[in-house]
């Protein structure tokens, strides 16, 4: 979801742009009029000759297996696509340094804030980028991996690589979260005449929720001036209780809904709240979130809409 939204922003600046996707989460023909290749970075071979034959100056490493509840079914994966994926990557730039000495780019590497895990407390939230790493699933450790690999390989082969440890974000295209599956399920229920069940999970929690367009320009931003090696959050200012969304969004849909507690919804492990601090991301960039929640979530109901 995040690279679409990339591809349409590097596109509308006038960049060339070699993009590549496998298994994709969203549906692509809504970007189908872009050119895009096909790339499993599992594989290292391909994933070298993809940068030998582009050697992009830069380069957003977004390629995951980005879902906690199918890492637990799925660790062997997970760990192939994010961290094997990641080596491959790193691997591919050597290679190609090693012939072309000039070779030179910048890679912002998308970690999470799943790596801070049982450091999301409350006495220390929001959490900075000094927070301890440990993660409760193994999507997290993945992501610390991946982290942790962005680092070793700026300190031993200067490939300048930028760690962007992403909060909660969504928009449109965006499946399986809170956000989207909501949208979702009020959009069907408006188009049902106001008929239907809106099934949630623990709707008590708190999550800083950040629109996939500020998130863009916070990536853009880091390849240009954020410092190789360092690790930086990105996150909404503001936290909101995920039970508040239900009234925005009938508002927005002009409908009411019932709600129903769903217990396959229900997560074994939830943190009570997820937030990190953004200061050393705008002292870097002079980044801000621009968008308000409220439209972010007319932007995704809206594309539930139409789908």
């Amino acid at each position: 979801m995040v690279g679409s939204h990339l591809l349409e922003r590097l596109h509308r600046d006038g960049e060339t742009v070699a993009a590549t996707y496998v298994r994709p989460t969203i549906r692509l023909a809504d970007i189908a009029h872009f050119p895009m290749e096909e790339l499993d970075v599992r594989y290292a071979e391909p994933v070298r000759r993809a940068i030998a034959r582009h050697r992009p100056e830069r380069i957003f490493h977004l390629a995951a297996q980005s879902l906690p509840v199918r890492s637990w079914t799925n660790p062997w994966e997970t760990m192939e696509v994010n961290v094997t994926g990641t080596v491959n990557l790193f691997e591919a730039i050597r290679a190609v340094r090693a012939e072309h000495s000039g070779y030179d780019p910048v890679v912002v590497v998308a970690c999470s804030s799943a790596e801070y895990g049982a450091s999301l407390t409350p006495d220390r939230l929001p959490v900075d980028e000094e927070a301890p790493l440990l993660p409760l699933h193994p999507y997290g450790v993945s992501k610390v991996a991946q982290d942790l690999l962005a680092f070793q390989y700026w300190r031993n082969d200067r490939i300048r690589s930028i760690r962007a440890r992403i909060f909660n974000c969504t928009g449109p295209r965006k499946q399986n979260d809170v956000v989207s599956d909501f949208c979702r399920r009020v959009a069907a229920i408006a188009a049902n005449g106001g008929r239907g069940i809106l099934s949630v999970g623990n709707l008590q929690t708190h999550r800083a929720i950040l629109d996939v367009r500020d998130l863009v320009e916070a990536l853009l931003l880091l390849a240009e001036r954020g410092t190789p090696g360092e690790a930086y959050n990105i996150c909404a200012e503001r936290t909101v209780q995920i039970g508040a969304l239900i009234p925005m969004l009938e508002e927005l849909a002009g409908v009411s809904v019932t709600v129903a507690q769903d217990p396959a919804l229900m997560r074994s492990s939830d943190e009570p709240a997820i937030w990190g601090r953004t200061e050393k991301l705008r002292d870097a960039t002079g980044w801000r979130p621009r968008l308000a929640l409220q439209e972010t979530l007319a932007a995704v109901l809206a594309y539930e809409r139409a789908a």
